[in-house]
């Protein structure tokens, strides 16, 4: 399996937020890891992915991030057994780590006014493929 694609203190600063316990919170992104890499192939040519290069800090693999319909992490959570607040925490840290990957990229704008239609789906992966952007 490919790094979780979400940075420890994004981890944190969720857990924080979310009413689902700290150390339960990496448990649920690392399932929903798992289920999104299974399915890549299937995000790659149907949702508009917006970034495709290094992954978290701490990691040594890359992420792709995709913009995808509302109600797709409630599907996504479901799927994978979640509560309502275990879905809205994994969702909400996708978030927050799609906007630290603006801030990086001076992007953090464009990513903020897709938040607004759209949600992100962040799928860590061992090297990303950076040619389709």
């Amino acid at each position: 399996m490919s790094d979780v694609p979400i940075d420890g203190q994004v981890l944190m600063l969720t857990a924080a937020k979310a009413s689902v316990p700290a150390d339960r919170l990496p448990d649920l992104v690392e399932r929903a890891q798992t289920a999104l890499e299974a399915d890549l192939e299937e995000y790659r040519p149907e949702y508009e992915r917006v970034y495709a290069g290094p992954g978290t800090e701490n990691g040594d693999g890359g992420l792709e991030a995709f913009l995808v319909e509302w109600g797709h992490w409630e599907t996504v959570g479901e799927e994978l057994g979640f509560e309502r607040r275990e879905r809205a925490a994994v969702r909400r840290a996708h978030e927050e780590q799609l906007l630290r990957l603006g801030r990086r990229a001076d992007r953090e704008d464009e990513f903020e006014t897709s938040l607004e239609i759209r949600e992100p789906v962040l799928v860590g992966v061992d090297a990303p493929d950076t040619d389709a952007d």
